[in-house]
């Protein structure tokens, strides 16, 4: 259903959010007449299956089948109470129930399917391609929704398809005699200019909740001239309410527009130098946590079941004997939060995955708690970072939170998977990441138990850059625009994109991980930046010995440069160590911002303490996990969590003319040739150290002979 169609000319009414809600009740209501109750997956129904190219899987012939997956949840059971708000989301028979697209790829034969099976979750809805190389194993692929904000690419549709965005169906928050729930919530626009109406986006999906009526009068509207990356404000001004409206406009339809609640239309329209914040009362939560409830569960029937309750077979049922969940930035965090509460077992007390893949994720989802925003990426006043980000119970003395720690529960129910998880420096330097490593005051490096690999891809983006040598070069593969910067429309780097690339370190680590989870072999021994091999210190110019380098400010990175870790206000019904409850801050205050840490570089600027990667043993640059905004309302500041690089110079003489004091192409490697045998002593490196497959080795010097360096 199209959202402005039911937009009043005062409030958002109670027809249009019953219709909102209508197609879930009616068809679980349908579903639970039909279905005897069971706390689990009782239903599947496929919508499309078709073919993949046997050339592109190894010579194995795949299918793709996208289907739905219909559950019940027993809010009484102990491995759901924790879900916020599950109790006002029961229907008649106490039950509450969901429903949750799916892709399944797997072999045809499944004689020839290897007993893997990958559980990747959806990062903001997207498909997640299954890799050649797992294909070729034999390996099952599959992935399912969780994120049921039912907003922009993961809207709820009434099927699913192989090649389509997943979504998770779910119930809002009533209160008693179906009394609608209602809360703060707010919403931020940014880098937006002209008399046209924005919406408010989180990341890059819409705010999910919509105001409780469209009286602006009910609601706070501001402009800010700045906003420092610890919380500091200036030029804040109070707009007043008739100054704007809750409406679509543009130049053919001014202020104050056409009703719309998910739109914000200005009397004097945007400033591109102003950021504009608006807190307002929203109604009907949904019941976000639901989806950690449904990645289990969805996990666990594919693994484990026959066929569901009325017969349909499980499409993989006796072909999967062990199982590894993945997931990505976002997903990552929804897969630190999923274990962190318990839900890597399910409801009888099942172990669920055997191991688990959270791949540059440094904190835990901000999901399970009313009035979330999942989309969210550690902006200001973003969730994410509150409780324990590290595995073992460790204390929380900055915060006075109590030592706990990700794996608590799992380690009470014996429930605990087999752990692997790799960071690039943007994660440092944007997304928050060190008070894992060292906890919130710094002083120690805290330790991981044996089921845990951690590994750190040194002076690298967020997922890695294109890889390649002539990507480093000017003019030939860098680029001379500046990165685009993640996040709500951010802006633009000052540097062009970071190339150092993570896929041969991913394509060997993901041997490793099948042979530690199928075989007991472990993986190469952890490796990450340290306090007490003095590879981690202060995030700051000077406590990391970054050198002055053409092209950037001389004081970069400057101490309040790195995005930190804000300790915030939610309110008192909040529970900051499970990240869960109902917050009553809207935007919260800043109580104090955490102390920050970042690797030590060489003296190119080139991060230490990490696993060897071939561009960055024979470096044609400097690689920074972190870049600076060209413009806008953020211009100076960090450029959220992208990368970007310096090439070194060509020759002596053009270095010195530059002033930069990292020694050039010709002076490091003498020839192209001299370089190629570089390129070689650190594939063999990596590839000795087990962070490289021998065919990436060869195919990484192949394209070093061929490339342009010196030539």
């Amino acid at each position: 259903m199209n959202e402005q169609e039911h937009a009043g000319s005062g409030s958002v009414s109670g027809k249009y959010l019953s219709q909102r809600r209508m197609p879930l009740a009616i068809g679980l209501a349908v579903l639970a007449l039909a279905q005897p109750a069971a706390a689990r997956v009782t239903r599947i129904v496929i919508d499309e299956s078709k073919p993949l190219a046997v050339e592109a899987s190894g010579g194995i012939r795949f299918e793709q089948i996208a289907g739905r997956a219909f559950g019940e949840l027993d809010p009484a059971n102990p491995a759901n109470r924790i879900i916020q708000d599950i109790e006002l989301a029961k229907d008649a028979d106490g039950k509450v129930r969901y429903v949750a697209s799916f892709v399944l790829t797997k072999p045809v034969d499944l004689k020839q399917a290897s007993g893997l099976m990958w559980h990747d979750v959806p990062n903001r809805g997207r498909p997640v391609p299954s890799a050649s190389q797992e294909r070729a194993f034999g390996d099952i692929g599959l992935f399912s929704a969780w994120q049921g904000d039912n907003a922009g690419a993961t809207k709820v549709r009434s099927t699913a398809s192989v090649d389509g965005f997943q979504w998770l169906q779910l119930p809002v928050a009533r209160n008693a005699g179906d009394a609608p729930v209602t809360g703060q919530v707010f919403g931020r626009i940014v880098n937006r200019s002209g008399p046209a109406s924005q919406a408010l986006i989180v990341q890059s999906n819409p705010v999910p909740y919509l105001p409780q009526q469209l009286d602006t009068r009910a609601a706070r509207l501001v402009s800010r001239q700045w906003e420092g990356t610890r919380g500091e404000v200036k030029g804040e001004k109070v707009i007043a309410a008739e100054d704007w409206a809750w409406a679509k406009c543009d130049d053919k339809t001014p202020f104050p527009g056409t009703p719309d609640p998910t739109q914000i239309c200005l009397r004097q329209g945007f400033d591109p130098n102003l950021l504009y914040m608006v807190s307002f009362t929203a109604r009907d939560p949904y019941v976000l946590g639901i989806g950690f409830a449904a990645f289990r569960d969805v996990g666990q029937f594919f693994k484990t079941a026959t066929a569901d309750d009325i017969g349909t077979p499980n499409p993989v049922a006796g072909a999967v004997r062990h199982s590894i969940a993945r997931g990505i930035s976002q997903s990552g965090n929804f897969l630190r939060g999923w274990l962190h509460l318990g839900f890597n077992q399910d409801e009888s007390a099942r172990q669920v995955h055997d191991g688990l893949w959270p791949i540059i994720a440094g904190r835990r989802i901000a999901l399970n708690f009313r009035w979330a925003q999942p989309d969210g990426v550690l902006e200001l006043y973003q969730a994410g970072s509150e409780g324990p980000q590290w595995w073992l119970p460790h204390p929380d003395p900055v915060r006075g939170g109590p030592a706990t720690g990700i794996l608590d529960r799992c380690i009470a129910s014996a429930s605990c998977p087999k752990i692997i998880e790799h960071f690039g420096s943007a994660e440092v330097w944007a997304l928050k990441l060190t008070p894992e490593w060292i906890g919130t005051d710094g002083k120690a490096d805290l330790p991981l138990p044996p089921y845990v690999r951690r590994y750190y891809i040194a002076s690298s983006n967020h997922g890695g850059g294109a890889g390649g040598f002539d990507s480093s070069l000017p003019g030939v593969g860098l680029p001379a625009k500046g990165a685009v910067c993640p996040g709500n429309n951010f802006g633009v780097g000052v540097l062009p994109p970071n190339p150092v690339p993570h896929a041969e370190t991913v394509n060997a680590l993901r041997v490793h991980f099948r042979q530690w989870v199928m075989r007991g072999v472990e993986p190469p021994p952890s490796r990450w930046p340290k306090l007490a091999d003095q590879t981690l210190a202060g995030a700051d110019k000077a406590a990391i010995g970054f050198p002055t380098l053409p092209g950037l400010r001389a004081s970069v990175p400057e101490a309040d440069f790195i995005m930190p870790v804000h300790d915030y206000d939610w309110g008192p019904r909040f529970d900051a160590a499970d990240g869960a409850g109902i917050p009553s801050n809207a935007p919260p205050p800043i109580r104090q911002v955490l102390p920050m840490y970042a690797p030590k570089v060489d003296a190119d600027g080139n991060e230490l303490g990490g696993v060897p990667v071939v561009l960055l043993d024979a470096p044609l640059g400097t690689y920074l996990g972190w870049n600076i905004t060209a413009a806008g309302f953020h211009a100076g500041q960090i450029c959220n969590y992208v990368g970007g690089m310096i090439p070194f110079a060509r020759t002596r003489v053009e270095r010195v003319a530059a002033g930069d004091p990292r020694r050039s192409l010709e002076e490091r490697y003498g020839s192209h040739e001299g370089y190629v045998q570089a390129v070689r002593r650190a594939a063999e490196r990596a590839r000795g150290e087990g962070f490289l497959l021998p065919a990436d080795a060869e195919r990484l010097i192949r394209a070093a002979e061929d490339s342009r360096v010196l030539r």
